[in-house]
This record gives C-alpha cells, structure tokens and sequence, in this order.
C-alpha cells in the first residue's frame, strides 16, 4: 500500500513539474511592455502554436505581461471623450489587463488583437454593430460579468446560497439620483457576491483553472459601483493583477494578496468563467 501511494505522490509532483516546463518559453521572451506594437503582435502567433488550449494560452500570456507598468485608465476611443489607444500593450490597470489578455489569447497578431478589443470592450448599438465610442463601453465590471457574453458570472455555482450576499444596486447612479458617468444608462438589478469571510478554499478550488475574479467594495455602492478590482485567479493559487499598489502587473498567490495586515483589502469576490469567441 505505502508503494503505491509513493507511485502516485511521485506521479503527481512529475506531472506538476511538467505544467510548469510548459511555460518555460515565455520566461525566455524579451519584456512584453518594451515591444513595439508590431513586434508584440508577432508573438501572438507562436502564442496560438505554443499553447493551443485556451487556458493554457491565458496563463501563458498572464505570465508573459507580469512586469507591465501600471496605468490607470489607459484605454479609449482615439478620439471624443478619450483620446487614449484602443490597445496597448505598453499599460494596464487591472480592467485594461483583463480585457487586453482576452483579445490578444484569440488572436495571431496586432491588427487582429485591434479587432478583438473593439468586440470584447463595446456594447453593439442599435444596429446590432459594435462601435468604438464612449459610451458603448463597458464601463461597469458587473454589468459586463452579468452580462457579456465572453466574461460570465459563476458566483453562485461556485458557493451555497447561505455563503452569498445580494445586493440591490442600480449601476452608475448614485444615491443624490446622479450618474456617476454621463451615460443616459443606468441598470438595476440584484447581484450576489461571496463576502470575503466566506470565501475559503473549498469555494476556490471549484474555480475553473484560469477564470477572473472581482472584487467587491461596499462603500463603492452608494457612487452606483460594485466592484473595486478585477485580475486573473490562476492554477486556483495565483492572483495575475494589475496594481496600482505595486505599480505594475504582478503574480501573487491569492490568499495572501486578499488580507492587509490581518484585514480584508475588500468585502467580496464574484467571480466568472471566461468563454472564448
């Protein structure tokens, strides 16, 4: 019996030791925020080749951009409201991350990405096209994960009713009636979350192995705002995050990042499987 636990103990460190060769390569690419758009996007191809499982093409490139100086609100339209770039590489806080991760792991180079970030980041408009502008952003993370069809909220398959919370939140407007971006949107709805003193490891490792997670700040609700943060949970250990904290992306294990001298950074979590195209 004791030989037969030693062969399966050492056939599962084997095969971990595996996973982790796996990503080898990208610890050998050069600096993904030093490269010029076209060099970037040249990458992606061997990204497709390398790591032709979705997941595994994820983790790759989360652990290729660690290191990407943080920026805060460092997408936009090119024009209008925001003159920001639709894409970068260069930036991210930790939205800009999520959704740029997405577009580059579906695409084989920079153009294509360009084209993945117009379909992921806006709203179709009334004429069921998606255009880049202002207001058919995305703006809100829990109206997307409520609602996007590529970023999809698991939260309560993932915990028991009795370990979720429900608010009653109506996005963008805030308690004196106002928006908190002019928008003319608003959405009312009821949202469960995992308040941070439920959240174990019994609930974590239901998670799918790459899938995000986002973070939820009471006192955000009353500017007509649910969620604080959002970053990549990863292998069901590791947090992949743009911080604002720590000024660029970093790759940090989950249970420690979530406490601050013994105190929750935020009050919950909701998290959400991520559908490719």
């Amino acid at each position: 019996m004791n030989k037969i636990l030693i062969f399966f103990a050492m056939t599962f460190i084997i095969n971990c030791r595996d996973n982790d060769r796996q990503f080898d390569w990208v610890n050998n690419l050069p600096h993904a925020w030093k490269l010029s758009e076209s060099e970037f996007g040249g990458y992606l191809a061997q990204f497709q080749n390398r790591y032709p499982d979705y997941a595994d093409r994820l983790k790759a490139l989360n652990l290729w951009r660690v290191g990407t100086p943080y920026g805060l609100y460092c997408l936009g339209e090119e024009k209008g409201e925001d003159n920001d770039p639709i894409i970068r590489n260069d930036s991210s806080d930790c939205t800009v991350h999520m959704l740029t991760t997405l577009a580059f792991a579906e695409s084989y180079d920079w153009k294509s990405a360009r084209n993945a970030i117009l379909d992921i980041h806006y709203k179709a408009g009334s004429n069921n096209k998606k255009e880049a502008t202002f207001k058919s952003r995305w703006h809100f993370t829990a109206d997307r994960l409520l609602n996007h069809d590529r970023t999809i909220d698991i939260t309560k398959s993932l915990a028991e009713s009795g370990n979720l919370e429900i608010v009653e939140i109506e996005l963008n407007k805030k308690e004196d009636g106002e928006e908190f971006l002019d928008l003319k949107w608003t959405l009312k709805d009821s949202i469960s979350f995992i308040p941070m003193e439920n959240l174990d490891k019994t609930i974590i490792s239901k998670a799918p192995s790459v899938c995000g997670i986002a973070f939820v700040k009471r006192s955000y609700f009353k500017m007509g705002i649910m969620i604080a943060h959002e970053g990549f949970l990863i292998d069901r250990s590791r947090l992949v995050h743009a911080s604002s904290e720590f000024g660029e992306t970093v790759n940090v294990d989950f249970f420690d990042y979530i406490k601050k001298k013994n105190e929750y950074r935020f009050d919950g979590v909701m998290l959400f499987k991520i559908e490719p195209k």
